[in-house]
């Protein structure tokens, strides 16, 4: 369900974006990738070209995904 609701969100952002709306802020994507909508996320900011280049963002975004894939891995192990 994060999953979805991220990829709707980088959607939702990057239609605002164009029409010059207000925002969504980082912090709300990145909270929602943060609860297990990483895979969503990157696939919306993939699809959609959005914040692709944006730093610190883009690095916090792949943080998130790094340390949910450790945590996967050390759940899978045990």
């Amino acid at each position: 369900m994060a999953n979805l609701v991220a990829f709707a969100l980088f959607g939702m952002d990057k239609r605002r974006a164009r029409l010059g709306l207000r925002r969504l802020s980082e912090r709300t994507l990145l909270l929602w990738a943060l609860a297990g909508g990483s895979a969503g996320a990157l696939v919306g900011r993939r699809l959609f070209r959005h914040k692709t280049r944006k730093q610190p963002f883009s690095t916090l975004l792949w943080l998130i995904v790094a340390v949910q894939a450790m945590a996967a891995a050390a759940w899978a192990m045990r």
